[in-house]
C-alpha cells in the first residue's frame, strides 16, 4: 500500500488539499485532528499535557489557547510536549493504516504539518506539499480569529520553510489560486501515482 505524506506551512490549504484527496476515495489521517480528539475531555493527552501546564485543563479537555500561551512564555516545554504527543499520534495513524490494509485500500495519505519536523518524510512513499504565495498565506492566517503577525510569526520558526519543502517534494499542490485548480492538481497527482502503481506491479 503506497503512503502519501501530505504536508504544507501553516495557511497554505492543505486541510482542504487533504479533503480534496478524500474526495477521490484516499483514507486521510489528520494529525491536527487527532490531536485535538485526544486534547478533549476523556482524551488520553489530558492528564500528561495537564500535569505540564495545569491551567490549561478546563471543563475536563485542553485548552489549546492557553496551553499556547504557556508555550510562548515556556518555550523549553515544546520538546516536552512533543515527548507526550507525538507517540500518541503515532499509535493512533498505526490504527489507522491497518484498518485502511484491511479494507484493501491501495493508497493512503497522512496529513502531516510537521512531516519533515518530526522525521516522518522517512515513513511515507510520496511526499506532496502543498504551497502558496507568502502573501496569500500570511493573509489567509492573518484574517483568523485570535491571529496577529507575532504569534504568526512564532509558529514559522517551528516550520521547515516552504522552500525547503518544495525542493524535497515529489509533487507540489499551489493553491494560490481557485479550489477548482487545486482540485485539477490533485487529480493529476493521483493520476500520476497510478500509473507509478502500475509500473511497480510484477
Amino acid at each position: 500500500m503506497m503512503v502519501i505524506g501530505l504536508t504544507g506551512s501553516i495557511g497554505m490549504g492543505k486541510s482542504t488539499t487533504a479533503r480534496l484527496f478524500a474526495e477521490m476515495g484516499v483514507p486521510v489521517f489528520d494529525a491536527d485532528a487527532a490531536v485535538a480528539d485526544m486534547y478533549a475531555p476523556g482524551g488520553e493527552a489530558v492528564e500528561p499535557v495537564a500535569a505540564l501546564c495545569p491551567d490549561a485543563l478546563q471543563g475536563g479537555g485542553i485548552d489549546r489557547t492557553v496551553l499556547s500561551a504557556h508555550l510562548k512564555a515556556h518555550p523549553e516545554d515544546f520538546p516536552r510536549l512533543e515527548a507526550i504527543v507525538h507517540p500518541l499520534v503515532s499509535a493512533r495513524r498505526a490504527a489507522f493504516l491497518e484498518n485502511a490494509q484491511a479494507e484493501g485500500a491501495w493508497c493512503v495519505l497522512f496529513d502531516i504539518p510537521l512531516l519533515f519536523e518530526t522525521g516522518m518524510d522517512a515513513r511515507v512513499d510520496v511526499i506532496v506539499v502543498v504551497s502558496a504565495a507568502e502573501d496569500i498565506q500570511r493573509a489567509r492566517v492573518l484574517a483568523r480569529d485570535g491571529m496577529h503577525a507575532e504569534k504568526l510569526d512564532m509558529i514559522l520558526t517551528r516550520q521547515t520553510p516552504d522552500a525547503h519543502k518544495r525542493s524535497r517534494a515529489d509533487f507540489v499542490i499551489d493553491t494560490s489560486k481557485s479550489v477548482d485548480d487545486a482540485r485539477l492538481q490533485v487529480r493529476r497527482v493521483m493520476e500520476a501515482l497510478r500509473e507509478r502503481r502500475q509500473d511497480t506491479r510484477p
